[in-house]
């Protein structure tokens, strides 16, 4: 540990958004989803990586918006952005291309093989228990970019053994699928919860728990979790977060009440 480390006084979103911001590399392109996604690489922009390049898919390109947006619609993303340009060409153009290094996403469900659901719950298409916000771009997000980091909280009811309805194709049923619909992107590399983070096996394609989060356990990430979660042999715990990563994330957090007087 550093002198920058605390031990305590964090909590698990926290712990959550930090830890998908260190998945981003300085100087690469970055599709970022609203929410969580947003701040997570709003963060990753605002601490280790000042190259990160942050696309918007209201057509915003390099936006270095100095409060996290309220949506991609928020004014903030095109005033600080290196260019707007049409939502086709975002995705004609720069994203189904494989033009773009990381998709970051959320999801409401997701299952064993990184599939995401954000559509509906329970029921049929046509009469669900729960509609959804729905697909947006997610699903040529999933589809095209290099690689794709999801970050959601882990529970029961989220981390199911099957998704109710299939909005993003992760892996689909297991190894060759992505390759038999010809998606061009890597699929998600990372899932990143408020427990520790899952890797896909790289025989099975399986979601497998590499890494907990400080003061986790392997059981607590097994309650949480729709099927027999596998777990990697050399299951590690990462690093809390820093003072300093604590600090600009609570800077940013604070942000969102400047947007909503806008």
């Amino acid at each position: 540990m550093t002198d920058e480390t605390t031990t305590t006084g964090w909590t698990a979103d926290e712990m959550m958004t930090v830890a998908a911001a260190r998945q981003l590399r300085d100087g690469t392109a970055c599709f970022v989803g609203i929410g969580l996604p947003s701040t997570a690489a709003n963060l990753a922009r605002a601490t280790h990586a000042p190259n990160l390049v942050l696309i918007y898919e209201s057509g915003c390109l390099g936006a270095k918006p100095d409060r996290l947006p309220l949506s991609i619609g928020d004014g903030v993303l095109a005033d600080t952005a290196d260019a707007v340009v049409s939502v086709p060409e975002v995705f004609n153009y720069w994203l189904q291309p494989g033009r773009i290094d990381v998709g970051f996403l959320g999801a409401a469900q997701l299952d064993r093989y990184g599939n995401i659901n954000t559509t509906v719950v329970g029921g049929d298409y046509g009469t669900p228990k729960v509609r959804l916000p729905g697909a947006g771009g997610a699903p040529e997000i999933a589809a095209s970019c290099g690689e794709v980091v999801v970050i959601v909280r882990q529970d029961i009811r989220t981390f199911t053994e099957r998704v109710d309805f299939v909005t993003s194709v992760g892996y689909g049923t297991g190894p060759g699928d992505r390759e038999r619909l010809g998606l061009r992107g890597g699929g998600p590399r990372k899932v990143i919860t408020d427990l520790g983070v899952l890797e896909p096996d790289p025989v099975t394609c399986e979601l497998t728990l590499t890494r907990l989060h400080p003061g986790v356990t392997r059981e607590q990430a097994q309650a949480a979790t729709g099927w027999d979660l596998a777990v990697a042999e050399g299951l590690t715990t990462g690093e809390p977060p820093t003072a300093r990563e604590l600090a600009v994330l609570r800077a940013l957090e604070a942000t969102k009440a400047d947007g909503r007087r806008q």
